[in-house]
């Protein structure tokens, strides 16, 4: 599909991954833009039918994109289906010319009745921009809860070892069982984190049969998400990852029982929540936050 802007002419695309020249021009964009890079990724066959770009090319040049990210979740046992905007940049050359004007309004067109809700996480530079297209801002709640450590059996994942991350991939079928927004059938989303900036923070519990994604910060344990199939307590399967003088458990998840939580507003620097406004909103009435490993 061809678009005119100020007289230039350039091309929509939305299935970019297989055209080896113009996939390359987006992750030249991404790391300019982000730096971040989708090739080892795709080469380790893990850019699924789930992340689609909707980039403006100028030749075979990737000059602005927006992709979609489906993410499917389930919510007070109901399933859904929500579209997150994300990868939403334009290189410096092309800037002020309404190319991601164009492409959100396409992106909305043909996503708006496909789904249950779209959002987008914004950095303060663009705050103003996202209303005009309706878009609200959202705030998320983060927990917090104690937790005393236990010595009991954890064996961290290597994830250049094709058993350990066929391991994590069984257990990732059975979700996350304490979540109350679980993201659902991603492995292409999990896979981009796990295999690149969470790879050194996998550990699988003999004991429950789990995989946990935790870190270790300021005293604090960060568990980002628990795959196991919800027959234990999930204070007892953070307790095993503790270190002995780890007092807390911050959750980057929302947890369906907030029972012994510290629940406090999520602030992420330079990152705000916005949501479509005619879409479903459940945080304008909900305590919740979506889980860290879902955002693209």
């Amino acid at each position: 599909m061809q678009y005119y802007i100020n007289g230039k002419r350039y091309r929509l695309a939305n299935n970019i991954k297989e055209n080896k020249e113009v996939r390359l021009s987006f992750d030249k964009l991404a790391q300019k833009t982000f730096d971040i890079s989708f090739e080892e990724w795709y080469q380790n066959g893990y850019w699924a039918e789930k992340y689609i770009p909707y980039a403006l090319l100028d030749g075979e040049r990737v000059v602005a994109n927006v992709s979609v990210n489906i993410i499917d979740t389930v919510w007070q046992n109901e399933k859904k289906r929500y579209v997150q905007l994300g990868t939403i940049m334009t290189d410096s050359e092309y800037r002020g010319q309404g190319l991601s004007r164009l492409l959100m309004e396409k992106v909305l067109e043909e996503w708006k009745d496909k789904c249950d809700a779209i959002y987008l996480f914004a950095n303060d530079t663009v705050l103003d921009f996202y209303p005009k297209f309706g878009f609200v801002k959202a705030d998320e709640y983060q927990c917090k809860l104690s937790i005393t450590s236990q010595n009991k059996a954890v064996r961290k994942l290597d994830m250049s070892n094709a058993a350990d991350r066929e391991l994590l991939l069984e257990k990732y079928k059975k979700s996350n069982p304490f979540s109350a927004l679980p993201m659902v059938d991603n492995v292409g989303l999990l896979m981009f984190y796990c295999t690149q900036f969470m790879k050194d923070d996998i550990y699988y519990l003999e004991d429950y049969d789990a995989v946990v994604i935790v870190m270790q910060e300021d005293g604090n344990l960060i568990c980002f998400d628990i795959f196991c199939d919800g027959n234990h307590e999930m204070d007892d399967v953070l307790a095993v990852v503790a270190n002995d003088d780890t007092t807390n458990v911050v959750l980057g998840f929302s947890p369906k029982s907030i029972t012994n939580c510290q629940v406090t507003l999520f602030k992420e620097e330079d990152t705000t929540l916005f949501v479509l406004a005619t879409k479903e909103n459940i945080f304008a009435d909900n305590q919740v936050m979506f889980s860290l490993l879902s955002h693209a």
